[in-house]
């Protein structure tokens, strides 16, 4: 029987190697001594990874080596471990993390507020609107093309009291979401972001160049001026300045709507988002 107990606790100890390792993908613990290591292993292993997955981080180094959050964990640990903070210090450091602080707020439909500068963005609503919805937006994915009408309904529902301004978050997988990007601040910088913005998301799959400049004729900007600022390198470092900005404040996909600073993670359905609304304007909790 003895035997049997032994073999069996050998074979769980195999299929989960992370329990025993002693090196973990990615993670670099040098400059720590066996014992400082040992603890940083420890709180490791039984520290949640914050990506979801259900794994500590020890668990989703190994199991999952491509894990961002779990190696900027064990990247927060190891320097406290340095610094001489024992295990709970070492605790406290990963609890207090901004990765932790996000999966806490998970499924909360919205988060703790964050600044998000909105000056000089395109807006549409009244400038002292007692609800300012931001949204985080691609011009080439189709959910942001179908939000388009949601948001408007809302708009067009409370004339009063809800602003909406729109922030670049063109996706890589998009091969022209960049340029539409471009071309959709270009436009503001003649007072026509709107028409724009709306020419390209009802024909959100045929985006390309020649179709831009031919919108763009459309709507009757200066196409001299329209072209020099879509390819001026300024344009481009704004679009990226506004994609750092929604990387900060949490946004993962498109769309991604703020209520007053505060990420939504829920239907933009008018149905379902003017409740949302209404409870903002009522300062209920949420």
């Amino acid at each position: 029987m003895r035997s049997f107990l032994i073999l069996a606790f050998a074979a769980v100890a195999a299929a989960q190697p992370w329990k025993t390792a002693t090196e973990l993908p990615g993670v670099n613990f040098a400059g720590l001594d066996e014992a400082k290591k040992k603890t940083v292993l420890e709180v490791l292993r039984d520290t949640d990874c914050t990506c979801g997955c259900q794994m500590t981080v020890a668990q989703c180094r190994v199991e999952d080596p491509a894990c961002g959050q779990s190696k900027a964990l064990a990247e927060m640990a190891v320097p406290a471990a340095r610094e001489g903070k024992s295990a709970a210090g070492i605790r406290k450091v990963l609890e207090d993390s901004e990765f932790a602080r996000r999966a806490r707020m998970r499924n909360r439909v919205l988060w703790d507020p964050v600044d998000i500068p909105v000056a000089g963005a395109p807006g549409k609503g009244p400038a002292k609107a007692r609800v300012t919805l931001v949204e985080f937006s691609d011009f080439q994915c189709p959910y942001c093309a179908i939000a388009v009408g949601h948001l408007n309904t809302i708009l067009a529902a409370f004339p009063n009291d809800v602003r909406l301004v729109y922030k670049q978050f063109p996706l890589d997988s998009h091969s022209n979401a960049k340029l539409a990007a471009a071309a959709s601040l270009a436009a503001h910088r003649q007072g026509k972001f709107w028409p724009l913005h709306d020419r390209m998301y009802a024909n959100f799959r045929a985006i390309n160049r020649d179709r831009i400049l031919a919108w763009a004729r459309e709507i009757g900007l200066d196409e001299k001026r329209f072209v020099a600022d879509m390819d001026n390198p300024a344009t481009a470092a704004a679009v990226n300045n506004e994609i750092g900005q929604g990387w900060k404040a949490g946004v993962e996909g498109t769309p991604t709507v703020f209520v007053n600073g505060k990420k939504y993670q829920g239907s933009l359905e008018p149905a379902a988002f003017r409740k949302i609304i209404e409870n903002e304007l009522a300062g209920r909790e949420q």
